[in-house]
């Protein structure tokens, strides 16, 4: 969908995470074993994977100042299951937030989350407005205002329509 960089740092596992639905045609690359093994997924994790996925999908979405595109389980609660602690490099004594055990995709998705607050970024990814999309993609416009995962795709699109409302 997106033509835009990856996002930075661990903020490329929740996007890649979020981006495992193509919304418009229901495709789920976790129903694969090449999906799954991309984000080191276990069968028995996958009802765990996709209800992270979408309350992240609902964070993104409000980033973008966007309502919800359906109930879920707020993304706190989620993460809040996932441990975390101080790790400090003994080389150069820089901390990060690592997750307790690293095997878990929540923990790896809260260490990510907390990364990228640390560092200014996490509002920055964002959920594209277009209903059938919701792509996942980083912002780096100046003012943080993309609306879209895609100006040639999903904004066209967008533009389209209004367009043609108006000419009505």
């Amino acid at each position: 969908m997106s033509d835009r960089s990856p996002a930075p740092g661990g903020l490329a596992l929740v996007q890649s995470l979020v981006n495992t639905l193509d919304i418009e045609t229901g495709a789920d690359s976790l129903d694969t074993p090449e999906g799954r093994d991309r984000l080191a997924l276990t069968e028995d994790r996958l009802a765990e994977a996709r209800e992270l996925r979408e309350s992240l999908r609902a964070a993104l979405l409000a980033h973008a100042g966007h309502p919800p595109h359906r109930t879920v389980t707020p993304l706190g609660d989620l993460l809040a299951r996932a441990p975390l602690y101080v790790s400090v490099d003994p080389r150069d004594g820089s901390a990060r937030l690592a997750p307790a055990d690293p095997g878990p995709l929540p923990a790896r998705v809260a260490a990510a989350v907390a990364e990228a607050l640390a560092a200014g970024t996490w509002n920055r990814l964002k959920a594209c407005e277009a209903d059938t999309c919701h792509w996942a993609y980083y912002d780096r416009s100046p003012a943080g205002r993309g609306r879209w995962c895609s100006m040639r795709v999903c904004g066209a699109r967008a533009k389209m329509r209004r367009y043609r409302a108006k000419e009505r």
